[in-house]
């Protein structure tokens, strides 16, 4: 019941230089669970915002009366990555050495917040629920650790797909809890849950 709502929300994106340089933003209302309108939509380009200082903007939605006030900070990515199986961060003798050395217990207390960081190899599924009437259907995986989300490619039209993905986060908390669900791709509507596991750090 509000035309100057005020929502105070953060959101954290891991934005990748060879990904789309858009950051696109609707706004609606609901009237009740089944009615909803589109008040208006804005766009940001990324790449044309300075790094590592927080950018107030005030942007028009288009072919709607009404703005949006945002904060929005570019800043580096540190920690999370996403590649290919063939090279894999741990792969390397070297850098797992590093690594084994950076959190040895007499290094444990050299930085307070660097718990660790975990490391995901996402292979493939087998045998998912076909979404689709073709009986397929057009899979990716979703990632969640703390406030850190990642997501593989789409493999369509495939019951048994194969990403072969590597993701890397850092751990905050050691009582997180990585989240790992699969969705079918449903073009411009929101897609279809495919199934869900549930990993506790402490249980790795």
């Amino acid at each position: 019941k509000s035309a100057n709502p005020q929502w105070r929300e953060q959101f954290d994106f891991h934005y990748f230089s060879d990904r789309k340089d858009m950051l696109d933003i609707e706004v609606w209302r609901k009237d009740n669970k089944k009615h909803e309108e589109l008040l208006g939509t804005c766009h940001v380009d990324i790449t044309a915002l300075p790094t590592k200082q927080t950018n107030c903007l005030e942007l028009p939605l288009e072919k709607h009366p009404g703005s949006l006030l945002m904060l929005i900070a570019v800043a580096p990515c540190t920690g999370v990555s996403i590649s290919d199986l063939c090279v894999c961060p741990l792969g390397d003798p070297n850098e797992r050495q590093q690594i084994s050395q950076r959190y040895c217990i007499k290094n444990s207390f050299r930085d307070i917040k660097d718990i660790g960081f975990l490391q995901v190899k996402v292979l493939k599924a087998v045998d998912l629920m076909a979404a689709d009437f073709s009986g397929k259907s057009d899979p990716f995986c979703v990632l969640e650790l703390g406030n850190d989300i990642l997501q593989t490619h789409t493999v369509y039209k495939n019951l048994n797909p194969e990403w072969n993905k590597v993701f890397t986060f850092p751990i905050k908390d050691i009582h997180d809890v990585l989240e790992v669900t699969v969705f079918d791709e449903d073009g411009d509507k929101p897609p279809d849950f495919l199934g869900k596991v549930a990993i506790p750090l402490l249980s790795v």
